[in-house]
């Protein structure tokens, strides 16, 4: 029984081969106003109105799957935009961190050769945390003891005197800076000689203080103040003489005041320090 009706599908798939053969000749050899080919023009006219309706039917199904897969495809594009754009933002930090880097190694080497920086053993630290206040009173290097680091030791960047070295690690040591409430530096007008002590001012992390000037001395803006180093061969101070300190901004005359009140700017940007200098021989360059 399996048997035969295996061989009459057999049969029926074959005739209908070579059914399809013969129409398949007959149609490309007779001409186009054949019977086959009128049959065909027929069957196309019953059946397109119904393919167009079913088209039209099924197009919002259709414009449903578009919209998924453009979708799909539009989340893909934004995501690969956003890893490129996080990309691109990254570099571009990475890049500014670097040329701002470059730029303060560059001043420092400027420094250096104008001051005889290199004559006090400098070594070159990386700042690598700042105290979590407004003035960024200290901050921490990644050198210490191990380097030749020591309290007291004068530190500075391209631009001038940026603090002192007052703790110190095998490995790392933390700066107070110039705008610190207890820093004080000994320093001159650069134009006029005339002598005083640098000193923060309150609640301003820009304006230091240059105290201790008499009404009498002639003092203006734009005039730089420099360390003024120790004369004194009792005392030595601790910032060798001539490092930038900053540059006079305003001067206070107060009648009942024996001294005036001189507005300090720092050349250092102490809250962008990216490299710094220790100079752990700051006495070397006086021989």
């Amino acid at each position: 029984m399996y048997d035969k009706t295996v061989r009459r599908r057999r049969m029926v798939l074959g005739l209908l081969v070579v059914c399809s053969l013969i129409l398949l000749t007959a149609y490309f050899g007779e001409g186009a106003g054949s019977p086959l080919h009128s049959v065909q023009r027929g069957f196309l006219q019953v059946v397109s109105p119904i393919q167009d309706g079913a088209s039209r039917a099924l197009k919002p199904v259709r414009d449903l799957f578009g919209w998924f897969g453009d979708t799909f495809d539009a989340k893909d594009e934004r995501d690969k935009l956003r890893k490129e754009l996080e990309q691109t933002r990254r570099q571009a930090i990475a890049n500014a961190a670097a040329a701002r880097e470059v730029d303060q190694l560059r001043k420092l080497v400027g420094l250096d050769k104008d001051l005889g920086v290199d004559q006090m053993s400098p070594v070159s630290a990386r700042v690598i945390t700042r105290s979590p206040t407004l003035w960024y009173s200290t901050v921490s290097i990644n050198k210490g003891t191990g380097d030749g680091v020591r309290v007291d030791q004068p530190v500075i960047n391209g631009d001038g005197l940026v603090g002192t070295v007052t703790s110190a690690t095998g490995n790392a040591a933390i700066v107070t800076l110039i705008t610190d409430h207890t820093s004080g530096v000994s320093a001159v007008v650069n134009e006029s000689g005339v002598a005083g002590v640098v000193q923060p001012a309150v609640g301003n992390p820009n304006d230091l203080l240059l105290e201790f000037i008499r009404r009498g001395d002639r003092i203006a803006t734009g005039q730089t103040v420099v360390t003024a180093g120790s004369r004194s061969q009792r005392y030595e101070s601790l910032f060798p003489p001539g490092l930038p300190v900053g540059r006079v901004t305003k001067v206070d005359d107060t009648e009942l005041n024996v001294y005036q009140r001189v507005h300090v700017k720092p050349f250092a940007q102490l809250r962008r320090l990216d490299v710094v200098q220790v100079l752990t021989d700051p006495l070397g360059a006086r021989g």
